[in-house]
């Protein structure tokens, strides 16, 4: 496969413009490799595959979680509810410690740090790590769900032009 020229590809500014407009759902990874846990909020968890479970996600280069999240044995991914939205804003927040208010975080018993209050959470072990461009690609094997299953968590949090959203019935579309 040959390397598109630079004159080849979308300008970056206009890449993000073209994201900013594509709205995501909205995640926070921890993890803790060994020097204290770390979180970060991102928009690019999806689903990959049902059998096995199988999620993949992708951390920027510029954010100081992803040394500790790439090389992570296992992490903890949250799938936030219009609720969680204090959790994506303090882990997408820089320069403070995401760790300071012990109230708010804990371990699993396997080591993990986690937010309990999170919706619902996976905690996962990383099966390959892709460097692309400035951003590491990371699937990951589901070991275990935590939340209310079978109960409904309330209105998603999505992300969109630079804001949080809730989705409800009056965004429900009829078709």
């Amino acid at each position: 496969m040959s390397r598109p020229d630079r004159d080849e590809r979308v300008d970056p500014a206009a890449f993000k413009t073209a994201f900013r407009d594509h709205p995501a759902g909205v995640a926070v990874l921890t993890a803790d490799a060994g020097q204290g846990p770390v979180g970060l909020t991102a928009t690019s968890v999806f689903s990959a595959s049902v059998d096995p479970p199988v999620l993949a996600f992708s951390v920027s280069d510029m954010s100081s979680s992803t040394p500790t999240i790439a090389a992570a044995d296992t992490l903890v991914v949250h799938l936030l509810a219009a609720g969680d939205v204090d959790l994506a804003v303090l882990c997408s927040t820089s320069g403070i410690d995401r760790f300071a208010d012990r109230r708010l975080w804990d371990r699993l018993p396997t080591g993990e740090p986690f937010f309990p209050s999170a919706s619902r959470w996976l905690r996962v072990r990383p099966l390959t790590r892709m460097t692309v461009g400035t951003a590491t690609i990371i699937s990951a094997l589901a070991l275990e769900a935590g939340g209310s299953e079978g109960v409904s968590q309330g209105e998603p949090l999505v992300y969109h032009d630079r804001r949080w959203h809730r989705l409800g019935e009056t965004s429900r579309l009829q078709h």
